[in-house]
């Protein structure tokens, strides 16, 4: 698990796939932005109900220590081996969500539209749908990174963006970043 927060009047320059270090808020220590689920430990195996080899539904997932003066989140999972570890060539979307709200907590398993957050966006994954998309790597062990972003502001203007489109909304908003990695292989 990776965490990071920063003080609510600086902002955190939004370094994708970098986490920088935590500091504190105003007042004292903060407990820091951090991301976890209930599925797998960190750097640990995704199971494969989450993937195309099971359910393919979303894993349970829960956010502590949103910093102060955050207006949205932002979850954002993608796989940065695809399509071979051992000779990446992209990194492969699958889940965009923006505009969780930051008194949220989390995201049920098997999150889907109608359970989501009210005021939650959904954005594109690789698949060109909104949703949830499993892993389903096809060679080795890949990645997934599951990254959270504590905004400043809303990303409302947004319709349904791509991962791309998020990002540059997002620049000179971030507030804190955390991340959770899982990794899964297809049984053979």
């Amino acid at each position: 698990m990776v965490r990071e927060t920063k003080r609510p009047a600086a902002r955190v320059p939004l370094l994708l796939g970098l986490v920088l270090a935590a500091g504190p808020l105003r007042g004292g220590p903060a407990m820091p932005l951090a991301i976890t689920s209930s599925a797998f430990e960190p750097q640990g195996g995704i199971p494969a109900r989450y993937t195309c080899d099971g359910a393919d539904v979303s894993p349970p997932l829960t956010w502590s220590g949103v910093p102060a003066g955050t207006a949205s989140l932002v979850l954002i999972v993608d796989d940065p081996d695809a399509p071979d570890p051992a000779a990446p060539k992209r990194t492969w979307v699958h889940w965009v969500l923006f505009d969780l709200p930051p008194d949220s907590t989390g995201l049920p398993e098997a999150a889907t539209t109608a359970t989501l957050p009210p005021g939650t966006g959904e954005g594109h994954n690789d698949w060109q749908r909104s949703g949830w998309g499993g892993p389903c790597p096809p060679v080795g062990r890949h990645r997934y990174y599951f990254k959270l972003y504590a905004l400043d502001t809303k990303l409302a203007a947004l319709k349904t963006p791509t991962k791309a489109d998020v990002e540059r909304a997002m620049q000179g908003h971030v507030l804190g970043q955390a991340a959770l990695v899982g990794t899964y292989q297809h049984p053979r």
